[in-house]
Parts: structure tokens; sequence; C-alpha cells
């Protein structure tokens, strides 16, 4: 793929405010988006973060009541709510291990000083700084999402606006280490979605980029 054309995405993309309802996404394009959520970064790979794709209409009329009314919840193609986890301790950093080891062929012994750290770095560090910390992983998956949806150019809006208390409580979320923290639609834009037509407005590179030479 060329610069022009990576530049040309994320020129079209912008956070659409009314989603053609009738337009879905296709299965093969769905595919490439979870994989950009499963091959996302995370600081020590760790992935403290979790995603819920709520397909069922009922559930997705309930969130939208908590969260505006905003239509995007109920019209969009697919709903993704971005969870990250509220207790990153031992026994969650022990699984990540487990599957180093099984998907690389290592021994637990070989990856107990990789473990002792993050062990020392998260699960020991005060809960607050470890939650922000959650958090902000859960962000970057979805940048990588929201990136991979303007190259296969699908529309997605990325959602803070709602309260995440409640769509644990109607996720079922209370008690299982899980909370929510933000939320993505994705589809297609309603073409009576005047928002499309503005020009994206940032401010000059100039002023944004700067070079330490």
């Amino acid at each position: 793929m060329s610069q022009t054309s990576v530049s040309d995405a994320l020129t079209w993309r912008y956070a659409v405010k009314k989603y053609n309802p009738d337009a879905k996404i296709s299965a093969t394009d769905w595919k490439a988006l979870t994989q950009s959520l499963l091959l996302a970064p995370s600081s020590y790979g760790l992935q403290p973060y979790k995603f819920i794709v709520v397909e069922n209409p009922a559930v997705r009329e309930k969130l939208k009541t908590v969260s505006w009314n905003q239509t995007q919840v109920t019209d969009a193609s697919h709903y993704v709510v971005f969870l990250y986890k509220d207790n990153v301790d031992e026994r969650f950093i022990q699984k990540y291990v487990d599957r180093i080891a099984e998907v690389r062929g290592a021994t637990p012994e070989s990856l107990e000083g990789f473990k002792a750290m993050m062990v020392q770095n998260i699960a020991q560090a005060p809960e607050e700084k470890t939650r922000v910390w959650a958090q902000r992983q859960a962000y970057i998956a979805m940048g990588f999402l929201l990136e991979t949806a303007a190259l296969l150019k699908v529309d997605a809006t990325p959602m803070e606006g709602f309260d995440p208390a409640a769509y644990d409580n109607i996720l079922g979320l209370e008690g299982s280490g899980w909370k929510t923290v933000a939320s993505v639609a994705l589809g297609y834009r309603h073409t009576d979605d005047a928002f499309q037509n503005l020009k994206k407005v940032r401010f000059a590179e100039d002023s944004v980029i700067e070079y330490v030479k």
C-alpha cells in the first residue's frame, strides 16, 4: 500500500454520526478488523483488555439509552465495547507467561525473570496506576482498529459518551474483573450524515510535530 493511499484513507475517515442500518460489514472485512485487535501492541505484550462485540439488538438498545441515545450504538453494523482488566494480578500475569511458553515452546523456568519484572512493575504497583495503565493499553488497540477500518473503507466511531458503570451492569460484568472504558461503532455512513462533507480540521504539522536534532 502506498503512502498516498494510506493518507487518503485517513483523510476519508471521520467519526460517523449517522450510520446506514442496512449496510453490513462483510465476513472478510470483519475478520481483518478482529485481527487488528488481536495483533495490536501492548506493554509487555500483556493485553490487559477484552472486547465485547454486541450483536443482540435488545442489548444494544439498552446500551443506547445509557449512551445519550446516540444512534451509532444501534444503527452501526457492529458495536465493540472495550474492557480493561481492573486488577492485573499475579494470576493474570501467570496466564500470559503460560501462553508465551505454549506459543514459543519456552520453559516456565526460562520466563521466571520476565514474570517477576511484570509482577513487580504491574501487580505490585498502586491499583490506580495499574488501572490507568490498563486503560491506555485498550486505547492502543482502539487506534489499530480505527486505522484498519479506514484502510478497508469501513466507517468507525470511537465513543466515550456513555455511562461505563451502566454498561458494566447491562453486560453483566460485575465481579468479572473487567470494566468498560470505551467503545467503537463500525459500519457504513448514511448518505444523510452531513458530517461526511465537512473538511477535516487539524492543527498545522509544524505546530504539532517537533523534531529534536
